[in-house]
């Protein structure tokens, strides 16, 4: 996790993608939901006191990702949380990216 969040910090803000709204996927919602319930995300990050608490948990990290973003005038980061095999979710969330994408693409361009 501690590797995930510096390569995402890394290109998040990377002067390539200064001006870059990016969408972050958090996969296997499933498994996670699982693994939390018995171990304490307190094991990796020393500052969590949501408990075993999946909702707890899963807010911490996307604040932990979302967080590490140093221009948030210049840059949204659009996050959902998924698991591939809930095929509901997955057109919720590919409608919610071209929604994404859409939006952006018109306010480009002025309209």
């Amino acid at each position: 996790m501690h590797e995930s969040l510096k390569l995402f910090d890394e290109i998040c803000n990377s002067k390539w993608f200064m001006k870059v709204s990016i969408i972050l996927f958090f996969n296997k919602s499933d498994i996670f939901k699982e693994k939390i319930k018995k171990v304490d995300l307190k094991v990796c990050f020393s500052d969590y006191d949501g408990g075993l608490s999946y909702d707890n948990a899963s807010r911490f990290i996307l604040d932990k990702f979302t967080d590490l973003n140093q221009n948030p005038d210049l840059k949204q980061i659009y996050s959902h949380i998924t698991c591939a095999t809930d095929t509901q979710n997955i057109k919720f969330v590919f409608n919610s990216v071209k929604d994404i994408i859409l939006h952006k693409a018109l306010d480009v361009s002025g309209l």
